[in-house]
């Protein structure tokens, strides 16, 4: 049924404006989207977030890393054996892992090894100053096998390389550190350096050298050596050959528990001592006099050394 509110004309003039409605909606174009503004706002977050990033890609400029001809290796030979010279630390800093690669390219490339043949050569290895040790002393000696090269010297200024090089075998010679200010025209004092301390035992073949005092908790066997420019002292067996006051200094001596040396030297004196007859042996000091090296007990040496220095009789 319907609502008697709502007139037929009223209806009619409704339906005619929806019509006209649609024509008009129909007719019109829609509008271009407008632009967005440029304005001179502050960055956002977002951005300022992708600008950071962007920086941190930027290529960053790296350290020059050494090159291998920049590191100066050498190898030469004197008479029987090889010797390898290493650059002083002091001159040029690099990394073991150059070093070595060095090497390697040295002796890939050395005319002195190309007719060496199958027989295996001693090599000197002179580390002046720098610090090995004994991963990286058995690392070059790795690195000589291939060319029937056998490492047998170390040379070097460090105590700690020396330690190193007597703990894997080899015959040390631990020389002092050159001044570069001195002269040759200026007169040289030989100064004795600090005492070169080893816990260990000197097996046959091994040499050492230190230009200053030698202290050995161990034994000598024969066929090792010991070199110094100052005293010996051997807290142990000594059965090899023990030179004090290599320098020309006849006031050091050789002390040993148990002193049964193959020969014994004092400065420019060389002697052989006697088996001992005694069933225990006991420590005994061996020093220079003007008619020959002579032992006495430690215990008494005190005393002997006060007569050598009074010019008395000894007791």
């Amino acid at each position: 049924m319907s609502d008697p509110s709502i007139s037929p004309a009223s209806l009619t003039f409704a339906v005619s404006l929806d019509s006209d409605a649609l024509e008009t909606a129909a007719n019109e174009v829609p509008a271009e989207p407008t632009p967005p503004t440029v304005t001179d706002e502050q960055p956002t977050e977002a951005s300022e977030e992708t600008s950071e990033i962007a920086e941190s890609l930027e290529p960053q400029l790296a350290p020059e890393p050494i090159l291998l001809k920049d590191i100066p290796v050498r190898l030469k030979a004197e008479g029987s054996y090889f010797r390898l010279i290493l650059p002083p630390e002091g001159e040029l800093t690099c990394t073991w892992m150059e070093l070595s690669q060095q090497i390697q390219v040295l002796l890939k490339g050395s005319e002195l090894l190309k007719n060496l043949g199958e027989a295996t050569v001693p090599l000197y290895l002179l580390a002046r100053d720098r610090l090995l040790d004994s991963r990286q002393l058995q690392g070059i000696s790795d690195l000589l096998a291939p060319f029937h090269l056998q490492l047998e010297r170390v040379e070097t200024q460090r105590r700690q390389t020396a330690i190193a090089a007597v703990t894997c075998g080899y015959s040390v010679e631990q020389m002092s550190a050159s001044d570069p200010l001195k002269t040759n025209s200026s007169p040289t004092v030989r100064l004795q350096e600090d005492p070169l301390y080893l816990q260990t035992t000197l097996r046959s073949g091994v040499e050492i050298r230190h230009p200053g005092t030698i202290i050995i908790q161990g034994d000598i066997n024969p066929g090792a050596s010991a070199i110094a420019d100052g005293d010996i002292l051997v807290w142990g067996r000594l059965r090899g050959v023990a030179h004090a006051g290599s320098a020309g200094n006849p006031n050091c001596t050789i002390m040993a528990l148990d002193m049964e040396p193959t020969q014994i030297r004092i400065a420019g004196q060389v002697a052989r001592t006697p088996k001992h007859s005694l069933p225990k042996p006991y420590p005994e000091v061996a020093y220079a006099t003007p008619e020959g090296i002579r032992l006495a007990a430690a215990m008494d040496f005190p005393k002997v050394r006060y007569a050598l220095v009074t010019d008395q009789e000894e007791v």
